[in-house]
């Protein structure tokens, strides 16, 4: 059988922490910044743990044991 490949769009948008945590980048960070407050942009720089309704289908995406 040939390999499993994970799935491009979601190897650049996930990450998966050393204690096997899955993370993304925060929504809303990436335009019109200038009416939102410095300190909520400053905490769209941190990552956000992935909800656990979504967690099953973003390790599948992710494919083995989540890259």
């Amino acid at each position: 059988m040939p390999k499993m490949k994970s799935h491009s769009g979601a190897k650049k948008r996930f990450k998966k922490t050393g204690s096997g945590k899955l993370q993304a980048r925060h929504a809303f960070s990436s335009h019109i910044l200038e009416k939102k407050s410095p300190k909520r942009k400053r905490s769209f720089a941190l990552d956000v743990d992935i909800s656990p309704a979504d967690r099953s289908r973003v390790k599948s995406l992710l494919g083995g044991n989540g890259r």
